[in-house]
């Protein structure tokens, strides 16, 4: 209940901070994709039901707050999620660096991934042109990861939730 709790409110402070933002800064590229990263943080350190339907729900509420294809992120965001829990499923440590790597690729399967299905293979075409675009927005996102994956493991232990990953 207070791992649902949490990223609830976290998901819902994330979607605020990334439709507000790009009013205020005019580089959307800039602006770093926080629902990834909380997906990633979700599938490194919780396994199990409740963290898959968390990342479902992410993803649900950023199609809702987006106004995309309905269903779109919400799938998009799970196979962030499902990789982040295969990752560390194989590995004995999990590091912030792994980490920010997951979201670099994550916000890379998310992006291309909606634009791929949003508009069919025709935009295999503009790969090229578009990839800049999604790299530095990963790129971004990277960066600041740790800083997030910092303060959700202060959040938890505030919450008394674990922090390290929990092995079925």
């Amino acid at each position: 209940m207070r791992l649902s709790a949490l990223f609830a409110l976290l998901a819902f402070a994330s979607l605020g901070i990334e439709t507000a933002v790009p009013y205020w800064f005019p580089l959307r590229v800039l602006v770093p994709n926080l629902i990834v990263i909380l997906a990633v943080d979700l599938g490194l350190r919780h396994h199990g039901a409740i963290p898959v339907a968390l990342a479902f729900a992410m993803g649900y509420a950023t199609d809702a707050f987006a106004g995309t294809m309905l269903g779109l992120n919400a799938m998009l965001i799970t196979v962030v999620y499902l990789l982040a829990y295969f990752v560390s499923s194989r590995l004995m440590v999990t590091t912030a660096f792994i980490g920010a790597v997951l979201v670099f690729v994550g916000v890379i399967i998310a992006t291309f991934g909606a634009v791929l299905v949003a508009s069919g293979f025709s935009a295999m075409a503009q790969a090229d042109a578009l990839l800049p675009h999604f790299a530095a927005q990963a790129a971004v996102s990277a960066i600041i990861a740790p800083a997030i994956f910092s303060l959700l493991g202060w959040l938890k232990r505030l919450t008394g939730l674990p922090v390290a990953p929990v092995r079925e």
